[in-house]
């Protein structure tokens, strides 16, 4: 099962913020929209078709918000309606429930009785709309410049054997179109501005195809383009685009910008992407604090070397005890057919099938579609056999690196 979507409303800043600090608590919650007007919240859960909403009473009567109870549970049954209030007399929650309410919050929200919530929402969906709905949503990330992150992300939505979706949210600088060699006449700007009426004929005009399974979301043209996309947006779209194609891969900027960390937080897999030197491993160690402050559980992070090279002296099993993480995938370095690749505007997995950039891109893909998170044995030892090295003059000192710059 997916984590599950919600949209909140509240009449009032104080009820908007109890009830995001609950849902940003857990990870199994994305939060989709937050709105203040009943009519935006119809318009938008009948648009979205989020797996719950929350809805805020904010008198001892609720009279307005029973009615818009009503309206939702009729015109969107899917989608699980629950009330929150600090008066939780039983009066107030059976009128709740008779209009249409599944369950019932009382503010301030405590985390098990949240927990408790979520599990029936989760059998409500189940009930309502199967074990699973939307497409996979993979994010590409590096929070260090220049390891390959777009060449790697363009070469994974290219191997992946599904309907996929390459998303570039490298909103100032994005180069995917230029990877897959192609003019991009809409963009994430187009998107945005059209969201609140995207439809398949819509989607289907706004992105660009590449090849019968492959698609791109191409970043803005212009860097101001990029001043009127909120994270919000990302999110909306994101989640919209996610019903359409079986995966999604994000090709993400190098910060934990607002902009990335809405994507991060939509992301059901994120492969972090590391060169094996000093700066990358470092690097490395500091994004994967960063998503366990961010509630991000380790089983949603995958760990992927590019441009690995045999005469790199690291030991894997130092590499990985300090990242407190499994590698699983070293993309080699192979300057030739990379760059000949990426000047001709063609992913290297399309022109060259039988290279080892290929084989191994197409590995870690195959990974992704399967939702494996861990090498097999006969590839650790592989791995092991290829970093261990004995040649202490050259070799970084790993137990030694601090886990800050």
């Amino acid at each position: 099962m997916q984590s599950l979507t919600f949209i909140t409303m509240s009449r009032t800043p104080e009820g908007s913020a109890k009830i995001k600090e609950a849902i940003l608590g857990t990870s199994r919650v994305r939060l989709l929209a937050d709105c203040s007007d009943p009519q935006q919240l119809v318009a938008d859960v009948l648009r979205l078709q989020p797996s719950a909403a929350i809805i805020t009473l904010e008198s001892s009567n609720g009279e307005n918000e029973f009615a818009l109870i009503k309206q939702l549970s009729t015109s969107c049954p899917t989608t699980a309606i629950i009330t929150a209030a600090r008066d939780a007399s039983p009066t107030l929650i059976l009128s709740s429930m008779r209009s249409g309410a599944h369950e019932f919050l009382q503010l301030p929200i405590t985390q098990d009785e949240f927990n408790t919530v979520l599990d029936r929402v989760t059998e409500f969906a189940v009930a309502h709309t199967g074990s699973r709905s939307g497409g996979r949503i993979v994010g590409v990330f590096s929070s260090k410049g220049g390891v390959g992150v777009s060449f790697f992300a363009t070469n994974l939505a290219a191997a992946m054997n599904v309907n996929t979706l390459l998303a570039d949210l490298n909103l100032q600088a994005g180069d995917s179109a230029s990877f897959l060699g192609l003019e991009a006449k809409y963009s994430l700007t187009d998107f945005v501005r059209n969201r609140t009426r995207l439809d398949d004929t819509l989607i289907n005009s706004l992105v660009t195809q590449h090849s019968s399974h492959l698609s791109l979301l191409a970043a803005p043209e212009e860097a101001h383009e990029a001043e009127d996309i909120e994270p919000q947006h990302v999110t909306e779209t994101l989640h919209l685009l996610a019903q359409r194609y079986e995966c999604i891969v994000l090709d993400l900027q190098h910060t934990f910008d607002p902009i990335t960390v809405a994507a991060l937080d939509l992301a059901d897999d994120i492969l972090l992407v590391m060169s094996l030197d000093i700066p990358g491993i470092r690097s490395t160690k500091r994004a994967l604090k960063v998503f366990d402050r961010l509630g991000y559980p380790r089983t949603k992070i995958r760990v992927v070397v590019n441009r690995w090279s045999k005469n790199i002296d690291v030991e894997l099993h130092k590499v990985e005890t300090h990242l407190n993480e499994q590698l699983i995938g070293l993309v080699p370095n192979d300057y030739r057919r990379v760059i000949n690749s990426i000047n001709l505007g063609r992913p290297i997995v399309e022109i060259e099938p039988s290279s080892k950039v290929t084989l191994e891109i197409k590995r870690i893909a195959g990974l992704v579609e399967k939702h494996e998170h861990t090498v097999t044995p006969e590839r650790k030892r592989l791995l092991g056999g290829v970093f261990h090295r004995n040649n202490s003059r050259t070799a970084l000192e790993i137990s030694t690196m601090p886990d800050t710059a």
